[in-house]
């Protein structure tokens, strides 16, 4: 089979679309054939050479596709050869067959293309793990999310109103807060031009955000702590402004705070699993009935991998980048 191979780390140009050994699905496993993949933050750095996969996975980029199964492995019930699905994964995405854990499948939900649907798996289980599962965002709560405009942060726009969420974003421009506000952002703040912790604190009545779901890391972290409320939720899921900060646990105190920082992609596969089984309970059904949609900014083919990476890289897109085979 073709899939994007990285020779040596470096930039786009290092995404090479070459042959490689086909993948065997292994005892819990399937072989999927790829419809598509789409491009995160986590490929990027996997290419730059700063994100290896974990232990055992494909050393292929690629953390999402969708496809059809081609082959079920020994030990799989409830899928078929066939079913239209979509997948997270540790790895090989960027190819056009992968080996998949059958407890990171997903059926592709109704009134979603199977193109499309490679933009769901990644996102989903991001957000609904980390602001549900994790900081528990409830009814009539105040959600903030950094990077409003991107992937992650179209998603968690839309299933926090969906379940009765107020949603503030930060976004670079007005362009990019017009697509918020049309995803449902009650609260627009454009980072270049203005202070978050300012703006939420003006928008709660001075209480603040209950949650808030982080892409940045140490840059926003002590004013993270400011914007929480009492009893607020800090998750961290991206380190774009760096890995170490400083933090005053004196605020943290006061405001009974709590701070998590997790990963998905090195996970055991029985949490990934267990995750999956909750999109599918808790999001599935808001997708199936048109209240949250994938959000696509552009479709490339795989062999030009490449090309999306630097659209990626350069910032201007609004939600998810796609790979057809």
């Amino acid at each position: 089979m073709h899939a994007i191979t990285i020779q040596q780390p470096g930039g786009p140009e290092a995404l090479v679309w070459a042959d490689v050994p086909d993948p065997v699905p292994g005892e819990g496993e399937v072989l999927v054939e790829v419809a598509a993949s789409a491009v995160n933050r986590a490929d990027v750095l996997q290419r730059q050479g700063f994100y290896d996969p974990p232990p055992g996975a494909s050393r292929l980029p690629g953390l999402e596709c969708s496809g059809r199964i081609a082959a079920v492995g020994a030990g799989v019930s409830g899928w078929a050869v066939g079913d239209e699905v979509c997948a997270l994964l540790a790895g090989g995405g960027y190819a056009q067959r992968v080996a998949v854990p059958a407890g990171q499948l997903l059926p592709v939900p109704p009134g979603v293309d199977l193109v499309t649907a490679a933009a769901l798996p990644e996102v989903v289980t991001t957000v609904w793990s980390n602001v549900f599962m994790v900081a528990g965002l409830r009814p009539g709560e105040t959600l903030l999310v950094h990077g409003g405009a991107s992937g992650i942060g179209t998603m968690a726009i839309q299933l926090g109103k969906a379940v009765g969420a107020t949603v503030a974003v930060t976004a670079g421009g007005p362009d990019k807060l017009a697509r918020c506000k049309e995803l449902g952002a009650d609260v627009l703040v454009d980072y270049r031009e203005q202070d978050f912790v300012a703006a939420v604190r003006d928008a709660t009545g001075g209480a603040g955000a209950d949650v808030i779901l982080d892409i940045m890391g140490a840059k926003y972290l002590s004013r993270n702590v400011d914007a929480l409320a009492v009893n607020g939720r800090l998750a961290v899921i991206g380190l774009q402004g760096g890995v170490k900060g400083e933090l005053n646990l004196g605020a943290l105190l006061a405001k009974r705070a709590a701070i998590t920082a997790t990963s998905l992609r090195a996970r055991p596969l029985e949490e990934k699993a267990a995750i999956v089984a909750a999109v599918r309970e808790h999001v599935w059904p808001l997708v199936a009935a048109g209240r949250v949609r994938p959000v696509v900014h552009a479709a490339f083919p795989m062999r030009d991998a490449a090309e999306a990476h630097r659209v990626m890289e350069a910032g201007t897109h609004v939600g998810k980048l796609l790979l057809t085979v």
